[in-house]
């Protein structure tokens, strides 16, 4: 395995400590500039041509906190484990799951809210709970002309207009710089229970895990690891086991895990592919041209995974490998997150109108272009 690449923020990097500093140097850039959160993917450019670093890592701390309203108002620079921490003391989670990318990238750093949203994180909850858009109240952001902006609220009923806020969930940071985040966090449950069964081929895994995902007992996890079949179900212990006893009565093969062990971190961050490769994929497809596209990869020999009942595949692929050419045919995009050559195209570009709309969107909020290229 290789070692995990140190990625804090240079101290060169401009660190504004408030959102009134962090729009003053916004002003006053003319030039494209990189920004940083926790610097979790960040890869540093170096060289006369490296535009000047924007780092959100001094803008920190939990601003409002009401757990009997299942609110949180956070700046963006705050460390997701401190947020996780403090909603455990209240028996309280993020619902979506945040994956944790450090893992599969060999990467330091510190991950971080504002990150979290520009990437639209989710984990395997993702088929009962949403991303972390679903999960948005509203956000601060500073427009590429160093205007304030706000959208949404704090409190879960809000009339605000136009919901910005949700465009920047997967933007990477390029319609402007998040400072401050609100989200809707919910209770953790009182009882966990896994079901796993034994299944090495990928179509078959995908009609497990489609039939229970389409039955009435609310599946908060549905993966297949490359053997086996993993479903989840959470909530109130009597309902766990009367929703635990129904799956098994429609899927009899399948079989509980002890009390206690919980394979989700593991598969949520795709631990079990980290140190191969070193060439990682990430694929998105609906569940069916999913799991066809991971028969193929399996049968060219690459090591494949399914989440999100099979509509999200990860590979793991020798160095330099091109995995699109076996996605003819099927709907869906491919990236390659870790490899050799870095980051390449998606293999299913956005259609016209959307491109369209995108290169609107960026003028009315980045005319300067500075942050075009954004990474976090």
């Amino acid at each position: 395995m290789n070692e995990p690449v140190p990625s804090a923020p240079p101290r060169t990097a401009a660190m504004p400590a408030t959102e009134a500093e962090l729009a003053a140097m916004i002003r006053e850039c003319d030039a494209r500039v990189a920004l940083t959160g926790g610097a979790t993917r960040h890869i540093p450019q170096t060289g006369p041509e490296a535009p000047p670093r924007l780092s959100t890592a001094r803008l920190t701390g939990v601003t409002r906190y009401e757990p009997g309203a299942l609110t949180l108002v956070a700046r963006a620079g705050t460390p997701l484990a401190e947020i996780e921490a403090l909603l455990a003391s209240h028996n309280q989670r993020l619902p979506f799951e945040p994956m944790d990318h450090r893992v599969i990238l060999h990467r330091t750093g510190t991950p971080t809210l504002g990150g979290m949203i520009a990437l639209n994180h989710c984990g395997p909850r993702r088929v009962q709970a949403g991303a972390a858009r679903d999960l948005l109240l509203g956000l601060r952001f500073v427009d590429g002309t160093g205007r304030i902006v706000k959208s949404g609220g704090r409190v879960m009923k809000n009339v605000t207009g136009y919901d910005l806020a949700r465009l920047h969930c997967g933007a990477r940071g390029t319609l402007g710089v998040i400072s401050e985040v609100a989200l809707k966090v919910l209770p953790a449950p009182e009882a966990v229970m896994t079901f796993t069964q034994p299944q090495s081929d990928p179509v078959a895994a995908t009609h497990t895990m489609s039939r229970a995902l389409g039955a009435p007992f609310e599946i908060s996890g549905a993966a297949w690891d490359g053997a086996q079949v993993l479903l989840r179900i959470e909530g109130f212990a009597a309902s766990v086991r009367y929703r635990g006893a129904q799956l098994q009565s429609l899927i009899p093969d399948l079989h509980p895990l002890p009390h206690g062990h919980d394979p989700w971190p593991d598969l949520r961050d795709v631990r079990a592919l980290s140190p191969l490769g070193p060439d990682i994929w990430r694929i998105c497809a609906r569940a069916s041209h999913g799991a066809r596209a991971a028969g193929r990869l399996q049968a060219a020999g690459v090591q494949v995974m399914l989440d999100w009942g099979g509509a999200l595949v990860w590979a793991a692929a020798p160095p330099g490998t091109d995995l699109r050419a076996h996605l003819h045919g099927l709907d869906g995009h491919a990236t390659r997150l870790r490899g050799t050559a870095g980051d390449l195209p998606e293999c299913a570009p956005q259609s016209a109108p959307v491109t369209a709309l995108s290169a609107r969107l960026r003028q009315n909020f980045d005319p300067k272009g500075l942050f075009q290229k954004g990474s976090l």
